[in-house]
């Protein structure tokens, strides 16, 4: 049996103020998804994070969002399809733009907060996230959360995927995030190593009631804004290493190594 494999990935670009704690992120990940002009970030940040992830040999994507800076993206908008589009569309372009001028290629879009959840249970939604994709680059592959049906729907539209589990998470037994707003939604490094190298090496996670989750994702997330994300992002690496997983950008083929 092959080695495991798996990529890290994080949000970026989300808060002016803790670009350190970005810049930390950016040696630890080995993917970037970074903030686009919807919920955060801005022309210059979008730039100066492109540039920190070529530095690192970090895979560039962007991280578009409901425009809605005021409630974070967190909260779904009700947007006529094409508007929602073009606001997509732009948001993902100016990651592009900036990766084209930095000499590298954008490789995937990673919707954020409430459109990330959408498109799990929205075909339509997942339709207007894909022609705004497509309209882009068509090469690029949407990351989308282990077990949703998004997969089917943006296969559908002629897009790769890539499944994402979280490090810093807890699920529920339906294999759905649990709410931010509940007791032990995040977890502490201890847990969240723990989770990290169940999901890759025993194909599994424990939900918040104890019961057990089949998972196998190409990517695992940790967020930015997790209490002390780039000491933990550090220290689940390491174990995930001292464990023989091999960390690797995703690419075409990470699917196959990891049901190798």
């Amino acid at each position: 049996m092959s080695a495991a494999v798996i990529d890290l990935n994080a949000d970026l670009g989300e808060n002016p103020e803790a670009c350190a704690i970005d810049d930390e992120l950016m040696r630890t990940i080995t993917s970037a998804n970074i903030a686009c002009g919807g919920h955060a970030g801005d022309s210059q940040s979008v730039r100066l994070a492109v540039a920190a992830a070529k530095s690192q040999g970090v895979n560039v994507g962007a991280h578009p969002g409901y425009p809605d800076r005021a409630n974070f993206g967190r909260v779904a908008i009700d947007m006529a399809p094409g508007e929602l589009r073009s606001a997509l569309e732009v948001q993902i372009r100016r990651v592009a733009d900036a990766a084209a001028g930095c000499g590298v290629r954008i490789t995937h879009v990673k919707p954020h907060g409430a459109l990330y959840h959408a498109v799990n249970l929205d075909a339509e939604v997942a339709r207007i996230v894909a022609e705004a994709v497509r309209n882009v680059d068509a090469s690029m592959f949407v990351v989308v959360q282990y077990g949703s049906p998004a997969v089917d729907f943006f296969s559908q539209q002629g897009l790769s995927t890539a499944t994402e589990a979280f490090v810093d998470r807890a699920y529920e037994a339906d294999g759905t995030l649990r709410s931010r707003t509940l007791k032990g939604a995040l977890l502490d490094e201890e847990r969240a190593i723990a989770q990290a190298l169940s999901i890759v090496l025993d194909r599994r996670a424990t939900a918040w009631d104890g019961s057990l989750l089949s998972m196998a994702p190409d990517t695992l997330c940790l967020h930015s804004d997790t209490p002390n994300a780039a000491a933990m992002a550090k220290q689940v690496r390491s174990a995930l290493e001292q464990a023989g997983v091999r960390m690797m950008p995703i690419r075409k083929t990470a699917r196959q190594a990891n049901s190798a």
